[in-house]
C-alpha cells in the first residue's frame, strides 16, 4: 500500500499558531462541560442527605473500570430553551457508548441535578437520536433514571416526540434488543412509561416511585389521599403491581444488579469469534492533528494531511487521483478495520462528483464502510461548471450517498457548507455516527456569502424606487453576515443536535476505530425478534 509523506513541519510558526488556536477552541468546550458539572455539584448536600449518589458518580458505578466510553451529544441544548447560563448542556443526560460487565452498551444517565432534572425539546430530541443509535448499532441500552418530568413551558412541542421515544422503546425490545432501567427516584406520568416499557426494570427502595399521577393530582381529580410509596413505591411496585422486577436497598446496589443482569445475557457469546489483525500506528504523531488546520479557514492545506495521521501504517491507496484532486477517495485501514474515506481539496467539481458516485458504489460492493471528512464550501459554480454537468454529476454522487447501505461515519473537520453538505453525508443524510472538530461550522453558506446575497437582492429592490440607501445596505450585510456566523460555530451546531458530539481531533483515530468496531459487530450479531417486546405481566 503507498505510504503518504507530510509536508508540514511541526515546528514552523504556522503549525504553533493552528495549535494555539485549535487548543483555545477545545478549552472554550471544556469549560462548558466543567460548568455543567460543577452546577450538578452545587446541590449535592442535598442529595447526600437523601442518601443519593450523584448522576456522574453512578455512570462511573456502572461502567466497566479502565474501558472506554464515549460520551455523546454533551453539548445538545446548550443555551437553548431558557438556558441562559449554558448549565443545560447535555439537555438533561449523560449519556455515550460504554462497558457494562464486558457488554458493549448504549448508557442514558438523567442529570438530575441541573435545571431539576427537567426535560426540554431538545433533551427529547437527544433521546430519539440515542434509541436511533442503539437500533442501528444493536447495542443495549441501559438508563438510570430519576427525571423532573417535561418542562411543562414546552408541552405543545414535546407531545409527540414524546410519545415517539415510547414508541421507540416497544420497538427496541421487539427488535430483540434488551433495555434496562434503574430508578433512583421520581418517574411520574408519561415519565412512568419509560422504564415501565422496559425489559427489566429495578427500583431503589424508599426512593424509587412510578405513578401515573402523583399524590397531589390523585387527591385533585378523585379525592383520594395517598403517600408516594402506598401510591408508586418501590416495595408496592416490586411486591404488589408486578411492575418493578427487582428491589434495590440503595443507588449502588440497582447499579450493581443492572451488571449482573447484563452478566448474565449471552450476547457476547452471539458474535462469530472475532480477533482484531495487528495493525501499525500512522506515521505521524495523531497528536499534530491539532495544528494541522490552518487558523484561517480560507487557506488551503492537503486533507492528505490529515489522512497520514489517522490511517494504519499512514498507507492510503489514492482512487483516480489525476481524474480529479479536489475530492480525495481512496482506501485505508484503521485500527486493523478496512474503510474507504472521501475527503476535500476545494468545491467539489464534476468530475470530482463522477469521482466520489462511482467510489461510494465500489465501496457497497464490498461492504465497506465509508469515512467522509468535511472541510467542503459546496459545489464548484460559474458558467464551465453548468456546461460540464455539475447538477448532473452532483446529484449522482447525492443519490449515491443517499442509498449506500453500508456503514458511513462523517467528521466535520473544517466547513461544511450548503450541497455539500450533503454530498458528504451530512446529518439529512443519516450517517451512522458524526463528530465534529472544534474548529467546524455548518450552514447552507458563509455568513459573508449570505449578507452579500442578501444585500444585492435588497439593493435590486431598491433601484426600482430609485432609493438606494447604502448605509442601510451596509447594515444589512454586516448584521445578516453576523448573525449567520453566531448560528454555524460548532457550540451552536452541536447545542442543535446537528452532530453527535464534539471531538479532539488528537482523538479522531481512537474514536473511529471504536466506531468501525461498533459498526463490524453490528452487522455480524443476529438477533431474536417478536412481535410487541416483552410484555410485563
Amino acid at each position: 500500500m503507498p505510504l503518504l509523506q507530510s509536508q508540514i513541519d511541526p515546528q514552523s510558526t504556522g503549525f504553533a499558531a493552528n495549535r494555539d488556536r485549535m487548543q483555545q477552541q477545545l478549552a472554550e468546550f471544556r469549560s462548558i462541560e466543567t460548568q455543567v458539572i460543577e452546577a450538578a455539584e452545587a446541590v449535592r448536600e442535598r442529595y447526600s442527605k437523601r442518601g443519593q449518589l450523584m448522576p456522574r458518580e453512578r455512570l462511573n458505578l456502572l461502567l466497566d473500570q479502565g474501558a472506554p466510553f464515549l460520551e455523546l451529544s454533551s453539548l445538545a441544548g446548550y443555551k437553548m430553551f431558557d438556558d441562559k447560563d449554558g448549565t443545560g448542556a447535555g439537555a438533561g443526560a449523560i449519556a455515550g457508548i460504554g462497558y457494562v460487565s464486558g457488554v458493549r452498551c448504549l448508557v442514558i444517565v438523567d442529570n438530575f441535578a441541573v435545571k431539576g432534572g427537567t426535560v426540554s425539546p431538545i433533551g427529547l430530541q437527544k433521546k430519539l437520536r440515542l434509541q436511533e443509535i442503539a437500533l442501528q448499532n444493536r447495542l443495549p441500552v441501559v438508563a438510570l433514571a430519576q427525571s423532573g418530568g417535561a418542562n411543562l413551558s414546552h408541552a405543545a412541542e414535546m407531545f409527540v416526540p414524546g410519545g415517539r421515544t415510547f414508541a421507540n422503546q416497544a420497538r427496541l425490545s421487539a427488535a430483540g434488543i434488551p433495555q434496562i432501567t434503574v430508578v433512583h427516584g421520581s418517574a411520574t406520568a408519561g415519565g412512568a412509561y419509560q422504564p415501565g416499557l422496559s425489559d427489566y426494570l429495578i427500583m431503589v427502595r424508599q426512593q424509587a416511585t412510578m405513578y401515573l399521577a402523583g399524590p397531589p393530582l390523585l387527591k385533585a381529580a378523585t379525592g383520594e389521599i395517598a403517600t408516594d410509596e402506598e401510591l408508586g413505591g418501590a416495595e408496592m411496585h416490586t411486591g404488589q403491581s408486578g411492575v418493578g422486577d427487582y428491589l434495590a436497598e440503595d443507588d449502588a446496589d440497582g447499579i450493581r444488579i443492572a451488571r449482573e443482569i447484563l452478566a448474565q445475557l449471552p450476547w457476547n457469546e452471539q458474535l462469530p469469534q472475532h480477533s482484531r489483525p495487528a495493525f501499525k500506528e500512522p506515521l505521524y504523531p495523531v497528536d499534530e492533528l491539532i495544528g494541522v488546520v490552518p487558523e484561517d479557514p480560507k487557506m488551503p492545506y492537503d486533507c492528505r494531511e490529515i489522512i497520514a495521521r489517522i490511517a494504519d501504517g499512514s498507507e492510503f491507496l489514492d482512487f483516480k487521483p489525476e481524474y480529479d484532486n479536489q475530492l480525495v477517495c481512496g482506501h485505508i485501514k484503521i485500527e486493523g478495520n478496512a474503510c474507504g474515506v472521501i475527503a476535500n481539496n476545494g468545491p467539489i467539481t464534476a468530475p470530482g462528483a463522477a469521482k466520489g458516485g462511482q467510489f461510494i458504489q465500489l465501496c457497497e460492493q464490498s461492504n465497506t464502510p465509508i469515512l467522509f471528512l468535511h472541510n467542503i464550501t459546496g459545489f464548484l459554480v460559474g458558467t464551465d461548471p453548468e456546461r460540464n454537468g455539475i447538477i448532473k454529476h452532483g446529484s449522482k454522487m447525492i443519490q449515491a450517498v443517499a442509498n449506500a447501505t453500508v456503514p458511513k461515519l462523517s467528521i466535520n473537520i473544517g466547513g461544511s457548507y450548503g450541497a455539500g453538505n450533503y454530498a458528504m453525508c451530512g446529518r439529512g443524510f443519516d450517517p451512522r455516527f458524526l463528530f465534529s472538530w472544534p474548529n467546524s461550522r455548518t450552514a447552507v453558506m458563509g455568513g459573508a456569502q449570505a449578507g452579500m446575497v442578501l444585500r444585492i437582492v435588497t439593493e435590486a429592490k431598491m433601484r426600482k424606487t430609485n432609493a438606494v440607501d447604502t448605509d442601510k445596505l451596509d447594515a444589512l450585510e454586516l448584521s445578516t453576515a453576523e448573525a449567520m456566523d453566531r448560528q454555524t460555530t460548532v457550540l451552536a451546531c452541536s447545542a442543535r443536535m446537528e452532530d453527535d458530539g464534539l471531538i479532539d481531533p488528537r482523538d479522531t483515530r481512537k474514536v473511529l476505530g471504536l466506531l468501525l468496531d461498533i459498526c463490524r459487530e453490528a452487522d455480524q450479531r443476529p438477533l431474536r425478534t417478536n412481535t410487541f417486546g416483552i410484555a410485563r405481566f
